[in-house]
């Protein structure tokens, strides 16, 4: 077999343009590339494939560099191709040095062999990998475990790396949908990491970057799930595991426990607002206050919403989220009941809620707002297709309040604080108006 280049480009390869490889040989022996991870996972399940990465075996550097590619890795040789900028790895090992993700050494040479390379993947549904002519190349079963849904790590190298334990639970979130489950021998592995203390040594960066993908996935609250069994949610998520046990008022919330609660609205969240993780981290925070509810006040928990706040900015600070997402998951959590109850408000109320969220200036806070709070209605057994008829309200009262301006204050000869005052009772009027038209 003759080594890849992409300058090239071969029409009569076999199978469709995604699967085509152009070839070349080279002096000093075969250079070969192979299509590898995700784009070969997802085409056998029939999803769409977004990113395209490769792994070169049989080459140097200096010899990628001779074909134009671009470097652009700094731990281990990542090349960018000169025409597709799709990304092509050396084929390389990994030896653990110490504690966490940043305690390994590559080797990354000709003789590592793409099975080597592919040993240090996590899951074997991750190391599938096709050759030139479009042939699968799967030493470790990821084919069966994709047809069976199983979430299975490759090697008992999956310890070493407790980013993979988050990677998991994200890829749970990700295909739950699909049927898939962890295997018990993975799930073993994965508590056997934090009994270790592995997951202590993950900085809130990379715990961060893998929860906000999972809360874009489909089915969140498979990701708190497997992260609760594994024991990594009382570690990384203390508040939130904190909500499992905890019981509501069974009128109200058929489900009974929070931490129930708490899968249910994330999933409404993932329904209502697919792909946004910011709902979805507001959705996270909504309850936490849950949690401290004192023990003879239960199920009833007055004042959660307050309470919760202290617990919002405590995890938003450990866990470095943008400052947007801290913002608004505390004011969901402050201000989720109001938005419940919008129609029993009093204008001036509403007006205050308006003003808390910025709505008249930055209406889309206020659709994130409302999509939280409606998940955490849907949120309850029996409940997941409940309408929100408090959203329609508080649209139409912002619309209402922001058309009030300043202009014909100002030509009435009102100045200063005065024109403040008068556009604050002309807005709370007008929110007088709409809720008697909602009436």
């Amino acid at each position: 077999m003759v080594a890849t280049d992409p300058r090239e480009h071969n029409p009569a390869a076999p199978g469709p343009p995604w699967q085509r490889r152009e070839r070349r040989t080279w002096q000093n022996g075969p250079m070969h590339s192979y299509l590898v991870g995700g784009a070969v996972r997802d085409h056998l399940l029939g999803r769409p494939v977004v990113d395209r990465d490769h792994v070169v075996v049989g080459a140097r550097p200096d010899e990628l560099l001779a074909l134009g590619y671009r470097p652009v890795g700094k731990d281990f040789p990542v090349f960018l191709h000169p025409q597709t900028g799709e990304e092509y790895a050396l084929a390389r090992t990994e030896r653990k040095t110490g504690r966490g993700y940043h305690g390994f050494a590559f080797h990354a040479e000709p003789e590592v062999t793409l099975e080597e390379d592919l040993a240090r993947r996590d899951l074997t549904i991750n190391a599938i990998a096709q050759d030139e002519s479009g042939a699968l190349v799967d030493p470790y079963g990821g084919v069966r475990d994709l047809e069976t849904r199983v979430l299975r790590h490759v090697s008992p190298a999956f310890v070493e790396d407790p980013v993979r334990l988050l990677r998991v639970a994200r890829f749970a979130a990700r295909f739950a949908p699909l049927g898939f489950h962890v295997a018990p021998e993975t799930m073993a592995l994965m508590q056997q990491m934090v009994a270790d203390g592995e997951v202590d040594h993950l900085v809130p960066e990379r715990v961060w970057a893998e929860t906000r993908k999972a809360l874009s996935e489909a089915q969140p609250s498979a990701f708190l799930r497997v992260l609760r069994e594994s024991g990594a949610l009382a570690v990384l998520f203390p508040e939130i595991d904190a909500l499992y046990g905890v019981p509501q008022r069974a009128e109200f919330h058929p489900e009974i426990d929070t931490g129930t609660h708490m899968e249910l609205v994330l999933d409404a969240a993932a329904a209502i607002a697919p792909g946004d993780e910011l709902v979805g981290y507001c959705a996270l925070c909504h309850d936490l206050g849950k949690a401290l509810t004192p023990a003879d006040a239960l199920p009833r928990h007055i004042g959660h919403e307050h309470a919760g706040v202290p617990r919002v900015r405590a995890l938003s600070a450990r866990l470095k989220v943008p400052s947007e997402h801290a913002a608004l998951a505390e004011l969901v959590c402050r201000e989720h009941l109001n938005a419940h109850r919008a129609l029993e408000l009093k204008p001036a109320t509403v007006m205050k809620l308006l003003a808390a969220l910025d709505a008249l200036r930055r209406p889309n806070r206020l659709e994130t707002f409302l999509a939280a709070c409606w998940a955490d209605k849907r949120g309850r057994l029996g409940h997941a297709e409940d309408d929100y008829p408090p959203a329609d309200y508080l649209r139409r009262a912002c619309a209402a309040a922001a058309a009030v301006q300043a202009a014909p204050f100002i030509a009435d000869g009102l100045k200063g604080p005065a024109v403040g005052a008068a556009m604050e009772a002309a807005r709370v009027k007008a929110i007088a108006n709409v809720k008697l038209a909602s009436i």
